[in-house]
């Protein structure tokens, strides 16, 4: 799990720093995301008591906690790290992938976020009526099936 040891990355040109809203912790992102997408599961509505989550996926090991000590917790079954002050949620270690990092992408800056899908549509509250893919589960470059949902 990271902590407060961890830290950041040598400068880099793409490299992030991003905070939880009251400052307690910082992240450093180093890289490209691999994918960004909004996600459906039941796991993400649990934890974040939210419809859908923003997400930025990256290799574990290029986000690193500059700054605090996040609290580590389960909701249901994904591994999540959320700030010990103001409890925003900042990333969540994926199982489906390992060594895969989910960051909360409402913490990045404007225009970091450019989601290309949604996922795991089949637990949707309502449907979402946008231009991306609505994938039942997940699309099939991460291992799922291509089927989507039609709104």
């Amino acid at each position: 799990m990271p902590s407060s040891t961890d830290h950041p990355l040598p400068h880099q040109a793409n490299a992030l720093k991003v905070a939880c809203p009251c400052g307690a912790v910082h992240l450093h992102i180093s890289g490209e995301p691999l994918a960004q997408f909004y996600c459906h599961c039941d796991d993400c509505q649990a934890a974040h008591s939210a419809a859908y989550v923003a997400e930025s996926v990256y290799p574990a090991s290029t986000v690193l906690v500059a700054q605090g000590a996040p609290r580590p917790h389960v909701v249901r079954t994904t591994p999540r790290l959320s700030c010990t002050s103001c409890g925003t949620r900042l990333f969540a270690e994926i199982a489906a992938g390992d060594g895969l990092r989910g960051v909360n992408a409402y913490l990045l800056p404007p225009g970091a976020f450019q989601p290309q899908f949604h996922i795991h549509c089949q637990h949707a509250v309502l449907p979402v009526m946008d231009d991306l893919p609505h994938y039942r589960g997940f699309p099939a470059a991460f291992g799922g099936t291509d089927e989507r949902v039609e709104w």
